[in-house]
């Protein structure tokens, strides 16, 4: 009997015109490093009593359908991920390399279905009604540059047959954290010893009573973005800033040697006083959580 297996996992993406309706073709197959999208119903234990020591049967509660898809970031696939967290992006340009400008502040946010599929069992979920609620990743000297996408789907079906269908197929071009670097005010930023981004759409869900279990939207509020720069203490710029309590624009940047590059800029970032620790003999560092 197979066994499922990471390696052989699948993920295939389709934007949806109809809120929690699959789309009957138009998928694409989409690289991942984890996913942990599903739905689960916990189980309530019964509260009576005057029928003995043995417990009654569980009562079934609300189904939950979300979970975190850790995916690379690329130069085709990730825009994918940047549409669900944004919207659809302004384009220019009349042929490759062309400029897709994503912004912040959407009333409405695209919904996807995205199918995961274990062969072996076969498995095939398919989660629809899903919504980008965060979207966060790490700026550091080495290792894998990986984002984690946080969803929150309306429903799962489950079948042993894929429904995406024959998924297109991206060219995977990687960016790595080589790649990667930080300005403050148009000017580069030194001393940085790691970064955290992290933009929130903070949904909310519309959890209404329906028969079959599932919630009803998933709406966008206020939008947060958030992150974390540590750095050397070399010079008093940030604290300073910090103190006076005045905005800078950060721009957070990874460009490949082919030319294609991911910019994402912070046009008002406030920075809080932080606490300069001594902790021993190696250098001073600083936290600032903007």
């Amino acid at each position: 009997m197979a066994r499922a297996q990471g390696a052989r996992a699948q993920m295939a993406l389709a934007f949806e015109t109809t809120y929690g309706t699959p789309p009957a073709s138009g998928f694409t197959r989409m690289p991942f490093a984890s996913a942990t999208l599903g739905a689960e119903q916990p189980l309530l234990n019964s509260e009576l009593l005057g029928y003995g020591r043995d417990p009654l049967p569980a009562i079934k509660d609300a189904v939950t359908s979300d979970g975190d898809v850790v995916v690379p970031i690329d130069a085709q696939a990730f825009g994918f991920w940047l549409k669900a967290a944004f919207g659809a992006p302004a384009t220019t340009g009349s042929a490759a390399p062309y400029t897709h400008e994503f912004q912040s502040g959407a009333w409405t946010l695209p919904s996807m279905s995205i199918e995961t599929g274990m062969p072996e069992v076969p498995r095939y979920a398919m989660y629809s009604g899903c919504v980008l609620d965060q979207l966060s990743w790490q700026m550091q000297r080495s290792g894998l540059l990986t984002a984690t996408a946080r969803l929150v789907a309306q429903g799962e079906a489950v079948g042993t047959a894929t429904a995406a269908g024959t998924p297109a197929t991206l060219e995977l071009q990687r960016f790595g954290h080589f790649n990667g670097s930080i300005k403050r005010n148009g000017t580069a930023l030194g001393n940085v010893v790691s970064a955290e981004i992290t933009y929130a759409n903070n949904l909310d869900r519309i959890e209404t009573i329906r028969a079959d279990g599932r919630i009803d939207g998933a709406d966008p509020s206020i939008a947060a973005l958030t992150g974390r720069i540590e750095v050397r203490f070399a010079d008093q710029t940030l604290v300073t800033q910090a103190i006076n309590g005045d905005p800078c624009e950060m721009e957070f940047a990874y460009v490949l040697p082919s030319g294609e590059s991911f910019t994402f800029t912070v046009h008002a970032v406030y920075l809080p006083r932080p606490r300069i620790e001594i902790s021993g003999t190696q250098g001073v560092q600083a936290t600032f959580d903007w």
